[in-house]
């Protein structure tokens, strides 16, 4: 058995989590790309040397998103989505330095949540995913379509047009049940659907330099990088929050195949609702806006990682990837490797703290060099910024169509913000379409096709009446007499 404090595997980890940060940050990159390639490379050496890489990338490469999003409005994926929409912000006031080191500290923090559930509650988050139906999935989707009322300016109408719009998108292609092609229009080219990484590209990086070209005459901001580090105090008022929201990252994290992307938008709903008094207005650089979803999508890491090492059963997309690593080396993810081979779950445990670790290091490096990109005057950076995106869109698939598609989404998108509407919840839409489309298929099977007794599943299951009781509050939440309520006098 070999420790997992030994010299070499700790390199590996630090290289693992350097490399994971930098491309996380790259859109177009994606952490299950970076894992899927370096499972080929790695399929020869021992086991604990693969995990160690493995774990570095993946837990660096989640970080690694909100750094694009923070500094071009970029995500460098689609965790970082909700980070964008106050990281931005801050940047433009020249606070770039303090986010990013804000959102470090945070997603650190939200890391040890995440690994503390795994090593000590992993069975308990296991059987409680478990209980999770179809039809709960389903509801979970529609969930997170109604809270991009939360991330469309306040207007739900436009929020929840902007998510159906992504949701329609997102059905382009074959039908995952009957392989019969969707709104492709005979097009050979459809039948693959339309990449949400190429989607979230033009849709964040082509709009954002359309918008900004009205704005070529104002000067760059000047970036504060003299205090990167936040304060003990700055910490200490944010960490409520960042426990709070890091909890909803750990069991969003231990649904199979929720992932990131869904927990970073619950809690920013989360933060939005339970704040009383932010920083500044949420989306104009709040810094819980910042605190609550880097929490959560890092601490959904840990909680990934939990049904896959004791169902055996994916969190998400990077722990199916690992699944198969495991496979590889003649493994088998599930109640006997936790039997059989306990060290190799504490092996894991243990190269995801010091991961943790390299990520406050390297992530609180580097962030003047990045905060360069910033103050580039904008006729040189927006320039930069297209070919960065083009070139992110082409590593997709090494396919210039999604190249098209990625102009395509940027002028549509740049349409979007003219007209007032946010691009985050088209992108959350596309997402969350094939896990409403697939969910609402499986829940309707198991009521043997019979509407009537699909619809009273819903109210005769405890936890399926809990998702659709929230999700009916977080509707009304969003009208106009919840609002004026909200904000009536309370009398003595």
């Amino acid at each position: 058995m070999i420790s997992w404090t030994s010299p070499y595997l700790i390199f590996l980890i630090a290289a693992g989590t350097f490399a994971g940060i930098y491309i996380g940050a790259i859109p177009g990159l994606s952490v299950t790309m970076a894992v899927s390639i370096l499972i080929s490379f790695t399929f020869k050496w021992p086991v604990n040397d693969a995990l160690a890489l493995i774990s570095g990338i993946f837990l660096g490469g989640v970080y690694g998103g909100s750094r694009s999003a923070i500094l071009l409005n970029i995500p460098g994926a689609p965790a970082a989505v909700a980070t964008a929409l106050d990281g931005y912000p801050m940047a433009k006031r020249g606070e770039a330095g303090a986010a990013i080191g804000l959102t470090t500290v945070m997603s650190v923090i939200g890391g040890f949540v995440g690994i503390a559930a795994l090593a000590i509650a992993a069975p308990a988050l296991s059987e409680f995913a478990l209980m999770f139906a179809p039809r709960d999935y389903l509801l979970l989707a529609i969930w997170g379509i109604l809270l991009v009322g939360a991330l469309s300016g306040g207007s739900l109408a436009k929020g929840i047009f902007a998510g159906a719009l992504g949701v329609l998108i997102g059905m382009v292609g074959l039908d995952p049940m009957t392989a019969e092609p969707r709104m492709t229009f005979g097009s050979m080219q459809l039948t693959a659907g339309i990449s949400y990484v190429a989607a979230m590209i033009g849709f964040f990086g082509v709009a954002e330099v359309l918008v900004q070209l009205h704005e070529l005459k104002l000067k760059a901001v000047k970036q504060n990088v003299s205090k990167i580090i936040p304060s003990w105090g700055l910490i200490r008022k944010h960490l409520p929050l960042s426990l709070r929201t890091s909890g909803i990252g750990v069991v969003v994290g231990a649904l199979p195949g929720a992932g990131g992307d869904i927990a970073a938008l619950l809690a920013y709903d989360h933060a939005k609702r339970s704040v009383k008094n932010p920083s500044h207005p949420f989306g104009q650089g709040a810094e819980e806006g910042l605190v609550a979803p880097e929490s959560a999508n890092n601490a959904a890491v840990g909680g990934a990682y939990i049904p896959m090492m004791t169902l055996g059963i994916p969190g998400d997309a990077v722990t199916a990837v690992i699944i198969g690593a495991l496979y590889i080396h003649g493994l088998k993810p599930g109640p006997m490797l936790m039997i059989e081979t306990p060290h190799l779950f504490w092996f894991i445990v243990g190269t995801l703290v010091l991961a943790n670790f390299f990520l406050l290091i390297f992530g609180l490096t580097g962030i003047k060099l990045f905060a360069k990109l910033v103050e580039t005057p904008k006729p040189i950076l927006l320039p930069m910024i297209l070919v960065l995106s083009a070139v992110g869109a082409y590593a997709i698939n090494n396919n210039p169509v999604d190249v098209y598609w990625m102009l395509g989404f940027g002028i549509f998108g740049y349409f979007l913000k003219m007209y007032g509407y946010q691009v985050g919840p088209v992108i959350l839409g596309m997402i969350l379409g094939p896990l409403m489309d697939r969910s609402y298929r499986q829940a309707m099977i198991s009521a043997e096709g019979q509407p009537v007794q699909f619809v009273t599943e819903f109210f005769t299951s405890t936890l399926s009446l809990v998702i659709l009781s929230a999700l009916v509050l977080t509707m009304l939440s969003q009208t106009k007499i919840w609002k004026r309520w909200r904000s009536k006098p309370t009398t003595n």
